[in-house]
């Protein structure tokens, strides 16, 4: 699929993102490809037309918000938003955009990282930290989850006990722990009214679907 047809899912800021794309993702990385980027546009559009924001600052903050792939497992995992922001404004003032709309876009793209633990101040940058993790809940997030174990050699549950009731948690070892660890707890910190009303959903699918593999193992 060309950049082209990617980016009409981009709509209404398409050619921008067609300009973008080429720069905005690892291409052998599923949980953060292009089907992450669109997902988290649609939610942040969701997001955007209750809260308001500036559109053309949140799709190239949603275009460029993982253009520096940095593995989970990676020590330099908490410095991947810091790393993306750095690019993404390089490449917008390549584009011509204006210090102040480069720095809205980058200090979006620094604090949307669950790892680097900053505060979003601007409306672009709380909607930017919903919309991404929106898609780690709800049935997109649990896939992600296996996914991502799969990535790092994880087992999906420790086949003695897995709900960790008599052994301490260990996500890094077994994907169903990183349910209790960080999924279930994500949708305490959303930013946007909309954006907690989403999270409240996705995170009741994410119960129902444990549920599902606890009633089949």
């Amino acid at each position: 699929m060309t950049f082209a047809c990617l980016a009409a899912a981009f709509s209404p800021l398409g050619p921008l993102a067609e300009r973008l794309l080429p720069q905005a993702f690892s291409a052998d990385d599923g949980s953060h490809d292009a089907a992450h980027l669109i997902r988290v546009w649609k939610s942040a559009r969701r997001i955007q037309a209750e809260e308001g924001g500036d559109p053309r600052r949140l799709a190239a903050a949603v275009l460029l918000h993982d253009c520096v792939a940095v593995e989970k497992n990676s020590p330099l995992r908490a410095e991947a938003s810091r790393l993306a922001a750095e690019k993404a404004a390089g490449l917008l003032a390549a584009e011509g955009w204006s210090k102040e709309d480069v720095a809205a876009v980058a200090h979006a793209i620094l604090t949307h990282s669950f790892s680097a633990n900053l505060a979003p101040q601007t409306l672009e940058a709380k909607i930017l930290q919903d919309a991404d993790r929106l898609d780690a809940i709800g049935m997109i997030g649990a896939a992600r989850c296996f996914y991502i174990a799969g990535r790092m050699g994880s087992g999906l549950y420790d086949p003695l006990d897995p709900l960790g009731e008599n052994r301490p948690l260990d996500d890094k070892a077994f994907a169903i722990d990183h349910f209790e660890v960080k999924l279930f707890r994500l949708a305490e910190g959303f930013q946007t009214a909309a954006g907690a009303r989403m999270a409240g959903e996705r995170t009741e699918r994410l119960r129902a679907i444990r549920a599902m593999l606890l009633d089949e193992i």
